[in-house]
């Protein structure tokens, strides 16, 4: 390999562990602003479920962390916001009838069809 190949090919790697890191260290930012803004109270199911609010496997979104990502893509945005969650309440991302706001509220997992408010 040539010492410019190299280089590059150390360029490459080290981009893509910067990318990977940065990406690691913003969700729990957007985890605690949603706890916040959404008013969940600690211990309870939504806090207690960390990665998996958003997550279902490594960095693989369920339902509600793909409606989450469209909701702040609408919105031209990084963060979580107030026009963030106002989309996100409306929605049901795990189509058991009732909205991530009810899910909220019941303190049931948005993105868990089985878990769903009691009627």
């Amino acid at each position: 390999m040539t010492k410019l190949r190299r280089l590059s090919w150390r360029a490459i790697v080290t981009v893509a562990v910067l990318v990977v890191a940065a990406a690691a260290v913003a969700m729990p930012v957007i985890r605690a602003d949603f706890l916040k803004m959404a008013k969940i109270k600690p211990g309870s199911k939504i806090a207690s479920a960390q990665c998996t609010l958003c997550h279902s496997q490594g960095t693989k979104l369920n339902p509600f962390g793909l409606d989450l990502q469209k909701a702040m893509r609408a919105e031209k945005t990084r963060k979580l916001t107030e026009a963030v969650l106002k989309r996100m309440a409306k929605l049901d991302s795990d189509k058991d009838k009732a909205t991530n706001q009810q899910e909220w509220k019941a303190d049931t997992l948005p993105a868990d069809p089985k878990s769903k408010p009691a009627k």
